[in-house]
């Protein structure tokens, strides 16, 4: 009987180190920013800030199984511009995701966005729920839709489309969002708001970004700390790819979104390229976005 008590207390830890073992997928820093509103009880700020960690980093999204040190570093910063007793609130949501470099302490920016139509109603206390299929709630709907592309642009820079699945969630929430009366869902609302987004990226036309996205990341980055002159060559032929992109969908908002999350870590990359390197790159980054050329001929 002692050994079988024994046995039993085993298999139980076991299961637990083996429930441990696996994590939701995001690990999310969530700052709720009331600073604009004055003369109104803070406390519906600080339960909000917590009921919105606890919606977004408990809950399981996906199927995938994650470790605890592959949870995705991400970050979302709520701005009240308005707030009204009755518990509406007018806000702006920027949102960024981070992913590790192979074989480096260095993190790179995946995903970085300001969404300035936000707006929903919230009492305080009031429990986030969501449903994939009945989308009645702006302000869960919203977290949703980056907590899905946030997973789904993750997985595309180890695996070339491999994030198709969770992306096409993300097009679900778009979807099932139409008939709420808040901004930000509509197609052609607006060339830069959550439905452009998602749907520019699955969009076929745009294949050669998806490439871009993989090959940039997983060929490029993930190989520098290895050699840095291949990964930086392999980035070089990856950038090609972003022109052919802006040419192949010239009103997509996402080629120029990715000059403006990566153009630091550019400008770093090609401060040792070759004089070849440096004006190919300024000449397809400033074709790309001429509103930073100015920044990119910094790479010289």
């Amino acid at each position: 009987m002692k050994k079988t008590a024994i046995y039993i207390a085993s298999i139980i830890t076991l299961c637990v180190l083996s429930l441990r073992a696996q994590a939701q997928e995001l690990e999310a820093k969530v700052v709720v920013n009331h600073s604009k509103i004055q003369g109104t009880n803070t406390s519906v700020f600080t339960t909000l800030q917590e009921a919105m960690t606890e919606f977004i980093n408990t809950r399981k999204w996906t199927n995938a199984q994650y470790t605890q040190r592959e949870r995705i570093a991400c970050s979302f910063n709520l701005i009240v511009n308005e707030y009204s007793d009755d518990g509406r609130f007018g806000c702006s949501l920027m949102v960024q995701a981070n992913r590790p470099v192979y074989n480096a302490s260095y993190n790179t920016t995946v995903f970085n966005f300001n969404d300035n139509a936000v707006d929903f109603n919230y009492i305080e206390h009031d429990k986030l729920e969501f449903s994939d299929e009945i989308i009645d709630n702006n302000l869960t709907a919203v977290l949703a839709y980056y907590a899905y592309l946030i997973i789904g642009l993750d997985m595309e820079t180890f695996a070339l489309k491999g994030g198709t699945e969770i992306l096409q969630k993300a097009e679900n929430v778009v979807n099932n969002a139409q008939m709420m009366s808040e901004d930000g869902w509509k197609a052609f609302g607006d060339s830069k708001n959550r439905h452009a987004l998602v749907n520019d990226y699955m969009n076929g036309a745009l294949e050669p970004y998806r490439q871009l996205v993989y090959d940039y990341h997983r060929k490029g980055l993930d190989e520098m700390a290895q050699n840095a002159e291949r990964g930086r060559s392999n980035i070089t032929v990856a950038l090609a790819l972003l022109e052919k992109a802006k040419q192949d969908k010239p009103m997509s908002v996402l080629p120029q979104l990715f000059t403006e999350i990566k153009k630091d870590e550019l400008l770093n990359i090609y401060s040792k390229g070759t004089t070849k390197e440096k004006e190919e790159i300024i000449r397809i980054l400033s074709l790309v976005n001429p509103s930073l050329t100015s920044d990119w001929e910094k790479i010289k």
